[in-house]
């Protein structure tokens, strides 16, 4: 059995936290790990080296050194160069292991799910194995425990061993049918997890969306690969229509079953879910981080960077970072689409970015801007480097709060040590350097007339961005 991590989700239901540079798979929402790590974690550790993650293009490092953090080496991470939904990154993942074998059996797996009952999915996997070694396509039934209009739902049909027939598949339904559905015991929520054959499914694919299968094939056709990345043909994979796996396969075929599983399963889809399923004080309040709460109850509250004080309010949800504050109605939190619509449509950087914002080489986080200036505070991992660059329209000032930075200015390089600064002006070429054990941390000062993150020419990278 192959793990396959579908990591490529936007998951803009959890802004300010979650945004377009740094989804909820890639955060800390639910335990001391991620939750794309908690996924592999969750995995039996025979099977981690084997499991393939599928993200975005944009978040290949984040995905890299969260498996390294983790101690994990997986067999890759294939890049998604433009989000096409499920049936597409399903597809590819599933050619790459049919070349090897098309009898190896898949698991496909969302990053961003939270799951109570480890031996419980140990079970449903077990089960759902031995059926999807019979051809069948399996999907994954959560036992609903309300009649939640936020899920989509399966109708069971006749039993089958360690499971039943999928009767059909309904779309989110209003609260009076999801009350009759959960009333009738024939319905379970959609998981989004599925088990099947790798051969199997591209059979069906084929048979059913041919356009998709004929797309991918040409995307697999030309992949390169770097470092742990196999990349896809961007021309070709573009071109694939945009489709869910339920809609192109699983509600045609005539092989799909369906395995139950009660396992404390969450989409973790917005503040509300989260709200759900913490642990809750005795008023009924989630609180994280530095939070004051004075006659409050039944409401979530997220501190990231300051101390956040309530009072004298009931069912609402408040989230603080670095750079934004959200307060909802904690039964209207699906509005926040709304905020986010405005945001991506103003070209706000709240939409894509945090204050602070991960590179491969570490991070930088902007602490002060204004007409002319901006200042960030640099933080650059032991034995990385930063690309050789120049910029048209600032000048830089980098001073050494702690560590050693190796500094190339034009054909000069120098070692700059705590308590000491460089000057970049201009239109040179520079580079920076962490040369020793310990992280360099450093104070950006940047002047000039464009202060753009666009404003970079680089010329060598070590990590794949110079075309």
């Amino acid at each position: 059995m192959k793990p396959i991590i579908l990591a490529g989700g936007s998951g803009s239901r959890l802004w300010p936290k979650s945004r377009a540079a740094l989804p909820k798979q890639f955060l800390r929402l639910t335990s001391e790990h991620t939750m794309l790590q908690d996924t592999i974690l969750r995995l039996p550790r025979e099977k981690v080296e084997t499991a393939l993650v599928i993200c975005n293009e944009a978040h290949r490092f984040l995905a890299a050194e969260q498996l390294r953090q983790i101690s994990v080496k997986s067999e890759g991470v294939l890049l998604e160069p433009i989000g096409r939904n499920t049936a597409p990154a399903i597809a590819v993942a599933a050619m790459l292991a049919a070349k090897k074998d098309p009898e190896q059996v898949l698991l496909i797996l969302a990053a961003d799910h939270l799951i109570d009952d480890q031996s419980a999915l140990t079970s449903a996997i077990e089960k759902a194995e031995e059926l999807a070694l019979k051809n069948k396509l399996v999907t994954f039934g959560i036992v609903p425990t309300e009649p939640h209009t936020g899920y989509g739902y399966i109708k069971s049909g006749d039993s089958i061993n360690n499971g039943f027939e999928v009767s059909k598949f309904v779309e989110k339904p209003e609260f009076h049918t999801a009350k009759e559905y959960l009333k009738s015991g024939e319905y379970y929520w959609n998981s989004g997890m599925f088990m099947f054959k790798a051969g199997v499914y591209l059979d069906e694919l084929k048979k059913f969306r041919h356009d998709i299968y004929s797309a991918c094939e040409q995307a697999c056709n030309q992949t390169s690969s770097d470092l742990d990345f196999i990349r896809l043909d961007k021309e070709a994979f573009a071109a694939c229509p945009d489709e869910s796996i339920d809609y192109a396969v699983m509600e045609k075929t005539a092989h799909a079953c369906m395995v139950p599983l009660d396992a404390g399963w969450n989409d973790v889809g917005s503040w509300s879910s989260l709200w759900e399923t913490s642990q809750k004080d005795s008023d009924g309040n989630v609180c994280v981080g530095d939070t004051i709460l004075h006659d409050v109850k039944n409401s979530y509250v997220n501190a990231e960077d300051r101390m956040v004080s309530i009072i004298g309010l009931n069912d609402v949800v408040v989230v603080e970072t670095k750079d934004a504050v959200m307060v909802a109605d904690r039964n209207k939190v699906q509005h926040i689409k709304n905020v986010v619509n405005t945001l991506k449509a103003e070209k706000r950087p709240e939409f894509e970015f945090h204050r602070e914002v991960f590179r491969p080489w570490g991070s930088y986080d902007s602490i002060d801007n204004g007409k002319r200036y901006q200042v960030k505070r640099i933080s650059v991992k032991p034995g990385e480097k930063l690309s050789v660059q120049m910029h048209h329209h600032r000048a830089e000032h980098w001073i050494v709060v702690s560590g050693t930075a190796n500094v190339t200015i034009g054909e000069n390089t120098r070692l700059v040590t705590e308590n000491e600064s460089v000057y970049i002006p201009v239109g040179d070429v520079h580079a920076l350097e962490n040369p020793g054990k310990i992280p360099l941390e450093l104070i950006e000062v940047q002047s000039g007339s464009y202060l753009g993150e666009d404003d970079i020419v680089r010329f060598s990278d070590r990590y794949g961005r110079v075309k």
